[in-house]
């Protein structure tokens, strides 16, 4: 969504006005995911004229908890969480509807520069989801957990398929791996826009995050198992899939106490 590109106020760092953040983030060079391969993602739509519209993704983390974007809930709109989704377009037959209860920004998020991080919201909802075959919980790391470098990833959402193309009306996936802090913060890539409390992953120049996945979440493949290390920031504004310019993610492993304690205190 439009309203949701801050690139116009972002502090760059003294990096090219070409390379500043763009916070909408979609799967580019993907294929479509195996039908509730992904359990745990969400689509966050909004109401506007009476009708419902995907805007981000998102991860079930609690049956009456998703985690998010900040920047994807820091618009005064009616939002939605669907679950158990995998064609937008159609009635899957395995779908939850549930109502957005309570919003919670981290509250060091400026919307006026997302290269600060603390790109993340919770959002409570207003009942707690059935779990099934379809729908389960995403599997948070442990506080701290830093990934090596090039380890295997999937970003998956319903974003735009290219740089100004079309929003998928399908769960896409792409293969991103893991590209280490100190790789992605050399000159030649994010450079200071990058900070330690972020994950990048890509930058191939093919695959990568684009706008509509914002928010979602990046599978890391860890001990045998899938859990989610990132929750979709940013890409360049120079458009999706940019040589040397992964797609960002906030780190989740940074956030594990900052989630507990809200979801304890609400």
């Amino acid at each position: 969504m439009l309203y949701f590109l801050l690139f116009a106020a972002l502090v760059l760092y003294g990096h090219s006005t070409q390379d500043f953040p763009e916070t909408n983030a979609r799967v580019v060079g993907g294929t479509e995911a195996q039908r509730n391969s992904w359990p745990s993602q969400i689509s966050l739509q909004y109401l506007s004229g009476g009708s419902w519209y995907h805007t981000c993704g998102g991860t079930l983390i609690r049956r009456n908890w998703v985690m998010t974007a900040a920047h994807c809930v820091d618009s005064q709109m009616t939002f939605r969480v669907v679950i158990g989704d995998h064609n937008l377009s159609q009635n899957d037959g395995t779908e939850q509807y549930v109502s957005v209860q309570k919003i919670v920004v981290h509250p060091n998020w400026n919307k006026n520069n997302v290269a600060a991080g603390y790109d993340i919201a919770l959002l409570r909802l207003a009942q707690s989801v059935t779990l099934n075959n379809y729908i389960q919980l995403g599997v948070l790391p442990q506080e701290g957990t830093i990934l090596p470098n090039n380890t295997p990833c999937y970003i998956t959402g319903w974003g735009k398929t290219k740089t100004n193309g079309q929003v998928s009306q399908t769960l896409q996936q792409a293969y991103l791996p893991t590209v280490d802090y100190s790789i992605c913060s050399s000159s030649s890539y994010w450079g200071s826009t990058v900070k330690r409390t972020m994950v990048c992953a890509g930058g191939d120049g093919v695959r990568s995050g684009c706008q509509g996945d914002s928010g979602g979440p990046l599978h890391c493949l860890v001990n045998g198992q899938y859990s989610v290390h990132g929750v979709t920031s940013f890409v360049s504004s120079l458009g999706c899939n940019v040589s040397k310019k992964p797609t960002v993610f906030t780190r989740v492993s940074a956030y594990i106490s900052w989630m507990n304690n809200v979801i304890a205190s609400n």
